[in-house]
């Protein structure tokens, strides 16, 4: 048992200790600091034993202008273990002579964030390289550094990549959603160097030519474009998710996506690649996704067919209290939670009698875009009094009906609080509150008969009485002004 623990020990330590050695590590490197004109400054981004699979912008330096990028890849074998490093370099030409401050900077490398103290870049006179020339005058070196005078030739390689426009479902109910995503698919094996061109007009110009017209959007908001590994049909890839969303038809038309076009840049090289000499030529293509369709049915017979909110939905309720008396208030939650359109979800509609008094509930939402899916909640606070005692199911008065897709069939959402009401009934104290008195107890014994107004003597003095303080009045303050 004794071996049998430190074996394990053993065996824990050196996992342990091979986890930490050959786990990712991120790094920044910054080149030779002091260049001429006609050389390039450099910095470096690196990832120990993992894939370089995503990355921030390399900075912006004044002075000087972003000139491509090259990537390496290193394999070493330690005491019988690989390790790997891939490296990714973007160039600088610097557009004149003098020192230039590249201050400290973060980069996002496979999402850490790593920080690089920046430096001085000093940029002086071209630099003037010797040559060394054999007996009939040719430099031995030029053609490997690239000082051939003959017309560089470049060629086009083929790119193993694809763009697609898929959808999670290809067929749905009117107010049923599906999530559709148009990605960039590169295939691990893929040798053509290409990026992205202009995304963000691009990304404008794609959701005016994606986004069906009878259809409610619920949009992901794909802030940076980043990517993941993918096996499609037993290949490898990296997918870039472009463009995400989720799209509600509200009417039953089908949802036809045309072909979309990305366009990409694309870098052909050189025939005859050399040290020194320019090596890529920058190219575009445009990739074309296939056409899309999702079938829209209708949904099944019901009275409220065309008012329910179609999802997967729960109830999630609280009472402020179960037991009270007739003329206290208690206030009532609804909340409805779960996956579909949450911001078309129409507050229930409580069934009124004179028990109660219902007001207008405070209505709030929180719609959640994630994964591929749209969920949230939906609350509505009510606000009640009760007017006659006795025991009462609140299922009675709140109820939701909706049409769940996943069953095919209408299911309905019911309070399962029962609520106690003691004391006197309001009824009485409602029709007291109304009563206008003598006046309309006088209509049992009131005579009928249309009577003249002059009849109404009352009604005569009152009123000449009325016109005489008024002359009078006004008499009074004409004899004021006079005098």
């Amino acid at each position: 048992m004794k071996l049998t623990n430190k074996l394990l020990l053993g065996c824990a330590v050196i996992l342990i200790s091979t986890s930490s050695i050959f786990s990712q590590k991120v790094s920044i490197k910054i080149g030779q600091n002091e260049i001429g004109l006609n050389q390039y400054f450099t910095i470096t981004i690196q990832v120990e034993n993992d894939r370089l699979k995503q990355y921030s912008e390399f900075p912006d330096i004044e002075g000087f202008i972003k000139r491509g990028t090259s990537s390496s890849t290193t394999t070493n074998y330690v005491n019988g273990r690989m390790s790997s490093t891939q490296s990714l370099t973007q160039n600088y030409q610097a557009t004149e002579k003098g020192n230039f401050l590249l201050p400290p900077f973060f980069m996002t490398i496979n999402g850490e964030e790593v920080k690089s103290e920046g430096t001085q870049v000093v940029v002086g006179e071209s630099v003037q390289r010797q040559t060394r020339r054999n007996s009939i005058g040719r430099d031995p070196f030029e053609e490997f550094f690239g000082g051939r005078n003959e017309p560089e030739e470049f060629v086009d390689i083929k790119a193993d990549a694809f763009v697609a426009l898929s959808v999670d479902k290809s067929e749905v109910y009117v107010g049923e959603g599906f999530t559709a995503t148009l990605a960039f698919y590169v295939a691990e094996a893929n040798r053509a160097e290409m990026r992205f061109f202009d995304l963000a007009n691009q990304i404008t110009e794609i959701v005016k030519t994606v986004k069906p017209p009878n259809c409610w959007e619920e949009n992901f908001s794909i802030d940076q474009i980043s990517g993941d590994p993918v096996t499609i049909g037993g290949r490898n890839y990296t997918r870039y998710k472009i463009y995400q969303t989720a799209y509600y038809p509200l009417t039953l038309q089908d949802i036809d996506f045309p072909s979309i076009g990305l366009k990409m840049i694309k870098y052909k090289v050189a025939k005859n690649p050399s040290f020194f000499g320019r090596n890529r030529q920058e190219d575009y293509e445009t990739f074309y996704s296939k056409e899309k369709t999702v079938k829209v049915k209708d949904l099944p017979a019901h009275p409220l067919k065309d008012q329910v909110a179609v999802g997967n939905y729960r109830l999630d309720e609280e009472i402020s209290t179960k037991s009270l008396a007739t003329g206290q208030s208690f206030n009532y939650s609804f909340n409805i939670i779960g996956e579909g359109n949450i911001s078309a979800i129409e507050a229930p509609s409580p069934n009124e009698d004179d028990s109660f008094d219902f007001y207008a509930p405070n209505v709030t939402q929180r719609v959640n875009r994630a994964a591929g899916k749209v969920t949230g909640v939906k609350s509505y606070d009510f606000y009640a009094i009760p007017n006659e005692p006795g025991d009462y199911r609140l299922s009675d008065f709140f109820s939701w009906v909706y049409f769940d897709p996943s069953s095919d069939s209408y299911d309905t959402l019911k309070s399962s609080y029962s609520l106690n009401v003691t004391g006197e009934s309001r009824k009485n104290l409602a029709i007291a509150s109304n009563d206008l008195g003598d006046f309309y107890d006088q209509i049992a014994t009131a005579d009928n008969e249309l009577q003249p107004i002059d009849g109404n003597d009352w009604v005569t003095i009152i009123v000449n009485i009325f016109i005489a303080l008024t002359l009078g009045l006004t008499a009074y303050l004409l004899f004021k002004k006079t005098a």
